[in-house]
């Protein structure tokens, strides 16, 4: 008899493990994805090691950080630009948007290099203009290997940090 509970208690549990499994790559599959850093273009927001939840969506806002796919990594950058947008750095590395000046508190050094484009630059149709945090090491839409980020690129909003568990929690936009 405590053989055969044994065998229904196992049944149950491995059943229940595949369950979880299924839902979880459904979850991961459809609606986030988690991502290791790796580089310093987002310091200080984000530093090399940590890992943070990129959900899954189809609106992009400027000043929220993304996921995208860019020659089969993930990079993650801040959105400055939205389609249709005018785009101005100027020497000192002062971002305008459509002629109004951006707030960046998330900055600690502004910069207009690295950049082989020309300013004022206007964000093509369906296409997001991004750059890093970190402007002087950046490699981003300031530069034409990257480039303006197109819909089908774009993963999600970067919105949690997952470890370093002291770290854990929400990333805010400024």
């Amino acid at each position: 008899m405590r053989k055969q509970e044994y065998k229904t208690t196992f049944a149950k549990t491995i059943g229940i493990l595949v369950a979880v499994a299924a839902f979880s790559v459904l979850i991961a599959s459809f609606f986030v994805k988690v991502q290791k850093i790796s580089g310093e273009s987002m310091y200080p927001t984000l530093s090399t090691g940590q890992i943070v939840i990129a959900f899954k969506t189809d609106t992009f806002e400027p000043g929220q950080l993304v996921a995208f796919y860019y020659n089969n990594k993930v990079l993650i950058k801040r959105v400055i630009g939205s389609p249709g947008d005018w785009i101005n750095i100027d020497s000192e590395g002062n971002v305008t948007v459509n002629g109004v000046v951006l707030d960046e508190p998330y900055l600690t050094e502004k910069s207009l290099e690295p950049t082989d484009i020309e300013f004022p630059y206007q964000v093509p149709e369906s296409r997001y203009f991004v750059l890093g945090d970190n402007r002087s090491v950046s490699i981003d839409s300031r530069s034409d290997v990257v480039g303006c980020i197109s819909k089908e690129q774009l993963i999600g909003h970067v919105l949690f940090r997952i470890y370093p568990f002291g770290e854990f929690g929400i990333i805010t936009n400024n």
